[in-house]
């Protein structure tokens, strides 16, 4: 009650005189902004020393910082002494960077990612104020930090979130330059007007007119024209410069996704006769000069691999459209089936997915009328209410709120297109997800307002998303309680690799495919996690429906009920970031790093039978020990069963380091010179044992992975 009461000071009136209305409305959002970032350091920086560095992406990712920030080489990514030229440079200088101030470990590789998350969340929040009102900030902000998808992609070293970062500030610059300074510079009276009304009235400081017009003012001064042009002329160069960072995060495809909504945009607004505003030429030379050295440098140093192939075909052509076209060589991406395409992103953006039949409704009326009838009486006089039809164009004369919702609508639907067509991974719309959320926070604050001004015409849609959000968590907390009285009598297993199936679901590239290897016995070791998300979702949504149908008597139901919910979310990734601890046996290998940093020498040489994904944190962990010699695995250089491996690329060229063995050359050199420690995976196992018969000497097992040495340990 508590929170409530704090977050219901800060998204309404308070009650101090309207001699100081801007003071009052800048310390209510202080206080939101307050609450958010407590939060963020709960869900996200609080979890960045635990678990260590995960094996596959995350350990490879790691892997590529840490030779960058050792080496001093800035321009070539490695990974395991050979390039690795399929990614773009900038996530890897970050966290190089990083790690040169904190240190080898988990906190610094994935301290960036956490930064991105508070700077989206900060961006979203500036934005859905300034084009919804205080509440659809706040909405945003949580948003952002308790949806499912934000918080599994980035337990993870991925550039996504950073892609996602950088392409939403584009976005926002580019609506900033196109702002029109009528509708930014207002008069001393009519501004003053419009914030003393919010003072009086908080419906009023919340409508998608007035929030944007007393930010702008706030922005500009409220002083000069000269002024308000020199921001103005500044956001182009933002949004050049974002967009070129965007490049070196992830490539072209930044290019293609901003100036598609862009051409889109501008073409249903009518503003293309204003393409100016955006600085196109001296933009693009801004673009071009921060973005062009690197591929430049790169391209140079990174010449004559296979077939006389270098940097150039490789980045552009292999990793660009060749992967588009499903014919990347090596071909080790897959395309998800469209019903899981589709119905993951539904998943991704719980729990504000809930009100999207909400936001459909809200937005259809909304777009029906063509203004916002909400603005109070007299402040038709700062926004032409015309209709679109008299300038012969559908889209034209749009107020803020409804350029805004067309921006993020276009740049969401060509997003999802894309990917829908291309190769994709989970993660890959996750530049959709902050546009998704601030569209489904405008709807969901501006359907609460409608139900608080007109019950009779309260959107039915939120009834739904409450019985949706019961059956969710009726359903999982009863899975939960059945997992947890089965295994109510078994000790607790530290490894719980020991317990799980091994149903393989989706071949283990699904983000949750580990989750259906749970069976029975393996609560044992989850009863914490289990026990809190149980305890959220038995609890949540009934608190969530009580506040909304006015059962617990409070000013303001429908802010206590989504703030409910947003909790309940909350509890839930806190149980699930504890249960990825209790997982990282079976998703890491730190521990059989351990072990051979304790036990073995420098001299040593570390083998994978299989992926250098497979072992990636035991790389990461042992590379400085082993005095930089990479590790090596077994599989034929470049031969027609290494296809898979996202290092046979960089292997081919003249001075890559030998890091393949066939089966024949390792059984050849088991038990030969230096000590050799041999690691192997899953399936791997059974077929190095029966291929080293009789001369293994096993060290270490953890989940579905042993470690063995060539010789007797002193």
């Amino acid at each position: 009650m508590l929170l409530e009461q704090v977050l219901l000071m800060s998204t309404t009136a308070s009650a101090e005189p309207a001699t100081t209305p801007h003071a009052a409305a800048q310390s209510r959002h202080a206080r939101v902004l307050s609450l958010l970032t407590a939060l963020w350091l709960i869900l996200f920086f609080a979890s960045l020393f635990a678990p260590p560095v995960l094996d596959d992406a995350d350990g490879t990712h790691a892997n590529a910082a840490r030779q960058m920030a050792l080496s001093g080489d800035w321009v070539t990514l490695r990974v395991n002494n050979v390039r690795y030229l399929e990614k773009a440079p900038l996530p890897y200088w970050i966290v190089a960077l990083s790690l040169r101030a904190f240190g080898v470990n988990a906190f610094a590789v994935h301290l960036p990612q956490a930064l991105c998350v508070l700077l989206l969340m900060l961006l979203g929040v500036r934005w859905a104020r300034q084009s919804f009102g205080e509440r659809a900030a706040l909405y945003t902000g949580l948003g952002v930090l308790t949806s499912a998808g934000v918080f599994l992609f980035t337990r993870v070293f991925l550039p996504d979130v950073l892609l996602s970062l950088l392409l939403a500030s584009a976005l926002y610059c580019l609506l900033q330059s196109l702002a029109p300074l009528s509708s930014v510079i207002l008069s001393e009276a009519s501004m003053n007007a419009v914030i003393l009304s919010a003072a009086k009235d908080p419906c009023i400081s919340s409508l998608p007119g007035a929030p944007f017009m007393a930010q702008s003012h706030r922005d500009m001064g409220g002083h000069s024209r000269e002024g308000a042009n020199r921001l103005s002329s500044l956001y182009p160069y933002l949004m050049w410069t974002a967009l070129a960072l965007a490049v070196l995060t992830k490539g072209l495809v930044a290019i293609v996704f901003l100036f598609a909504t862009a051409i889109v945009y501008l073409a249903l607004t009518g503003e293309l006769r204003n393409w100016r505003r955006l600085k196109p030429f001296t933009g693009a030379l801004l673009f071009l000069l921060i973005a062009a050295p690197w591929h430049i440098l790169a391209g140079l140093r990174n010449t004559g691999a296979a077939g006389g192939h270098g940097f150039f075909w490789f980045y552009f052509i292999n990793e660009h459209v060749l992967r588009f076209l499903g014919r990347r060589i090596p071909r080790d991406y897959n395309k998800l089936p469209s019903y899981l395409y589709w119905g993951l992103n539904l998943v991704w953006l719980f729990p504000m997915s809930l009100f999207l039949p909400v936001a459909v409704v809200e937005f259809q009326n909304k777009w029906k009328r063509h203004s916002d009838p909400e603005l109070v009486e007299g402040s038709e006089s700062l926004y032409s209410a015309r209709r679109a039809s008299q300038l012969g164009g559908r889209f034209q004369n749009l107020t803020p709120s409804q350029r805004t919702i067309l921006l993020l609508a276009l740049f969401s639907a060509l997003v999802l297109l894309f990917f829908s067509l291309s190769t994709n991974q989970e993660y890959y719309t996750f530049p959709v997800y902050l546009p998704l959320l601030m569209l489904l926070a405008a709807a969901l604050a501006r359907a609460e307002q409608t139900s608080d001004r007109e019950p009779r015409t309260a959107n039915p849609a939120l009834t739904f998303a409450h019985a949706a959000f019961t059956a969710i968590g009726v359903a999982v907390a009863a899975a939960l309680a059945y997992g947890l009285y089965t295994s109510r009598h078994l000790a607790f297993v530290p490894d719980i690799g020991e317990l799980l199936a091994h149903r393989g679901v989706g071949d283990y590239t699904l983000s949750m495919s580990s989750l259906f290897d749970l069976t029975g016995p393996s609560f044992a070791a989850l009863r914490l996690p289990a026990a809190l998300a149980l305890a959220a979702f038995a609890l949540g949504p009934a608190v969530a429906w009580a506040f909304r149908s006015r059962l617990i008597r409070t000013r303001d139901p429908h802010l206590a009920a989504t703030t409910s919910i947003a909790l309940t979310a909350a509890v839930f990734l806190i149980a699930a970031h504890i249960a990825l601890v209790r997982f990282d046996p079976m998703l890491g290998s730190k521990q059989l790093a351990d072990t051979i940093v304790r036990r073995g020498s420098p001299a040593d040489s570390f083998i994978i039978f299989g992926e250098q994904s497979d072992a990636s944190s035991v790389v990461f962990y042992t590379h400085h020990f082993f005095l930089g010699k990479p590790a090596v695995m077994v599989l034929p250089r470049c031969g027609q069963h290494g296809e898979g491996t996202p290092l046979l690329w960089g292997s081919c060229y003249p001075d890559a380091p030998d890091i393949f063995l066939s089966e024949d050359q390792l059984s050849k050199a088991w038990g030969t010179g230096e000590r050799k420690w041999l690691f192997a995976q899953d399936v791997n196992q059974a077929r190095a044992e029966s291929l080293l018969a009789g001369r293994l000497i096993p060290v270490q097992s953890i989940a579905d992975k042993a470690l063995w040495t060539d010789r007797p340990l002193q």
